[in-house]
């Protein structure tokens, strides 16, 4: 299902640490399927585990900014 497919994409894009442009489109895809804030925010967490603080923390500012931006177009 599509909500599972944006899960990994966003997993595999913040493990990469270094493609916010790409974590963005698919974090915005995630919400417009149905994850809510917190899932993605909980998947981004899981991240430091598995790819490491800094990759997370990238994930995770890159979250923040899709969530304002949408707080703003509301």
């Amino acid at each position: 299902d599509l909500r599972s497919r944006e899960i990994a994409t966003i997993s595999a894009l913040a493990a990469l640490g270094n493609a916010q442009p790409q974590l963005k489109v698919h974090i915005e895809a995630g919400l417009n399927v149905g994850l809510s804030r917190q899932e993605i925010t909980e998947v981004l967490i899981q991240m430091a585990v598995y790819a490491g603080f800094p990759a997370a923390l990238n994930g995770l500012f890159a979250a923040k900014e899709v969530f304002a931006a949408r707080d703003l177009a509301a």
